[in-house]
Parts: structure tokens; C-alpha cells; sequence
């Protein structure tokens, strides 16, 4: 296949789990027992940051929409760079290494600290990024260019 339509899937998989992270991570409401108590202290206890005052659910929250964000961000780089690809699989290698280097980071980071589930997803994003990067690679060998 072409680094391209690898590069796409990344893209769905990206957004698909960026939806996912969104809807249960930080939206998803705590399991009764021991979540919901969790949660319940964790937005009860207020303290002043820099001169703002918060709670640790407020910090929770925060963090995890700003993965949202990143995550629907990368899906559309992935979307770019699989249109860049077509014309210069040479120049996207780089990008899409450095990428698929994060995705297998943070599935080792979600199977230490979190579930199955991401660690599915974000594994199968540094196959597709790893298989682009082949891909790419075999593309610019046969366009004469050196990888």
C-alpha cells in the first residue's frame, strides 16, 4: 500500500480515539464506590495555583481535554501528511518517525497507567505511521530519490 492511505488510517484512528478519550476519559462519569468518592474529593478540595484557585478535578479535566485537543490535531497532520506524501514521500519520513516514535511512547505510558484499550488504538497508529514510513521510503527509492 501507499504511505498515503496509511497515513489516512493513522488519521481515522487518530480521531476516532481523540472522540473515544473524549466521551469516556474526560467526560465519562465515575463508576459508583470508590471512583465516585475518588472524584467527589478530588473536586471538593480547592487550593490557590499561582494565584488561581482550583481543584485537582479542575487540573484532571484540564490536562485531559488538552489530549482531546492534541489528539484531534495529530489526526489531521496525519490527514496533511498523507497529501504531502503523494508528491514527496521523502520529506514526510521524518515527520511521520517522529510520530510513530510518540504513538509507541504513549501506548508503553497507557499500558503502565491506564487500560487495554488505548494501548490497542495507539499501537495500531504506530503500525500505520511505521508502515508510511516504509512505504515512503520504497516510494522515494523508486522515484530515483535516496530515502
Amino acid at each position: 500500500m501507499k504511505a498515503t492511505i496509511y497515513l489516512r488510517i493513522a488519521s481515522v484512528l487518530t480521531l476516532v480515539h481523540s472522540a473515544l478519550h473524549t466521551i469516556g476519559g474526560v467526560f465519562g462519569k465515575p463508576t459508583p464506590g470508590a471512583a465516585s468518592v475518588a472524584v467527589a474529593a478530588m473536586q471538593a478540595n480547592e487550593f490557590v495555583v499561582f494565584g488561581v484557585t482550583r481543584t485537582y478535578f479542575q487540573f484532571l479535566r484540564g490536562m485531559g481535554l488538552a489530549v482531546t485537543i492534541f489528539l484531534t490535531v495529530e489526526a489531521v497532520v496525519f490527514w496533511q501528511l498523507g497529501s504531502l506524501a503523494k508528491s514527496d514521500g521523502r520529506a514526510v519520513r521524518p515527520m511521520v518517525a517522529a510520530f510513530a516514535a510518540a504513538y509507541l511512547a504513549m501506548a508503553v505510558n497507557s499500558y503502565a497507567y491506564f487500560f487495554p484499550a488505548p494501548v490497542v488504538v495507539e499501537t495500531l497508529i504506530a503500525v500505520c505511521l511505521g508502515l508510511s514510513w516504509v512505504s515512503a521510503g520504497a516510494q522515494a527509492s523508486a522515484e530515483g530519490a535516496v530515502p
